[in-house]
């Protein structure tokens, strides 16, 4: 960090260029070009720069001079997070070393960043048993290690709201409107059986707006960034069922059992979306997560049926239980 510490206090820009990182293959990152194109008097760049390559980094940040970056690049494995645990150097290049390259670079250079972190650092306990109604805050302290994927984004996270550039927005379980293979939904419906625990997540054509609402707004520091609520792995089946295939069947098992057939632990919690609610900008709708979630099936049904045909008949043959 700079001789000026962290006392430093960010020059607040209006919106006028944005650099996205992970805008050209990741998931996230492509959605969030596309929102920002749509912005009046913005002007978007994808960032071609690796954040682990901090000269590559820095010559960039000074070719475009953006106003505002948005971070949405990092490893969560394929498929899914035990891709990690056997590439722990990998996974550490990209979400350890290249975000703090990333958010330092632009910390020296009065640019505001958004990082699309995550919240799958916490797991139910004592204080927050499951089903309480009792989320954990953003000054709670993570208490989840269980995955190698989520020690990196722990430790990330103190380190990263030192910096007073740097909004931090703990995603959980992305859902979108299709079944793309990043897609929450799309995972547990493959699954053979799934565990039933209700958790926080995050249904994306809602939150992903008032992430870049929140960025223009140049609000700063940790913000639990889920619809307010919880929903079962359960209850998200049960509404595939009744938008998208009747014919669907899936089956439980505990977490005990599920831990003999992944590599690493995963984290359930509810998160606590008061502050959230509190600092977002006006105008912006997040419904609670069962109506999220009932309004995101319904968007579901319309793209698949437009995409595919009728449902379920002419789903790929992966979606289809024999």
């Amino acid at each position: 960090m700079s001789d000026e510490g962290s006392n430093k206090r960010l020059k607040t820009e209006e919106m006028k260029r944005v650099l996205v990182f992970g805008g050209k293959t990741g998931w996230i990152g492509q959605l969030m070009v596309g929102l920002a194109e749509k912005e009046e008097g913005v002007e978007v760049f994808v960032a071609e720069s690796r954040m682990q390559d901090r000269e590559a980094v820095a010559k960039e940040l000074d070719e475009i001079k953006p106003t505002h970056v948005l971070n949405a690049a990092g490893i969560t494995g394929r498929p899914n997070i035990d891709w990690c645990e056997d590439h722990k150097p990998e996974t550490m290049r990209t979400n350890v070393i290249g975000t703090l390259n990333l958010a330092d670079l632009c910390y020296e250079r009065d640019i505001h960043c958004t990082i699309y972190a995550t919240g799958c650092i916490f797991v139910y306990d004592e204080k927050h048993p499951e089903g309480s109604g009792i989320g954990f805050t953003e000054e709670d302290e993570p208490n989840f290690s269980g995955s190698f994927y989520s020690q990196t984004k722990s430790y990330m996270e103190p380190m990263l709201k030192e910096y007073p550039n740097c909004l931090i927005l703990r995603v959980r379980m992305p859902v979108s409107d299709d079944l793309i293979h990043r897609n929450f939904v799309t995972k547990i419906v493959k699954y053979e059986k799934v565990v039933n625990i209700p958790n926080s997540m995050t249904i994306l054509t809602e939150m992903l707006p008032l992430s870049l609402g929140m960025a223009k707004k140049n609000l700063t520091g940790v913000y639990n960034f889920t619809n307010p609520g919880v929903i079962s792995h359960n209850q998200v089946l049960d509404l595939y069922k009744k938008y998208i295939d009747p014919t669907y069947t899936y089956k439980n098992f505990t977490i005990e059992e599920q831990a003999k057939v992944i590599k690493a632990p995963r984290s359930n919690n509810e998160l606590d979306t008061t502050k959230l609610f509190r600092d977002m900008p006006d105008g912006i709708v997040v419904n609670e997560i069962h109506k999220a979630f009932e309004l995101c099936f319904q968007r579901m049904k319309e793209n698949l049926t437009e995409q595919y045909g009728p449902l379920p008949d002419s789903l790929p043959a992966e979606f289809r239980r024999s």
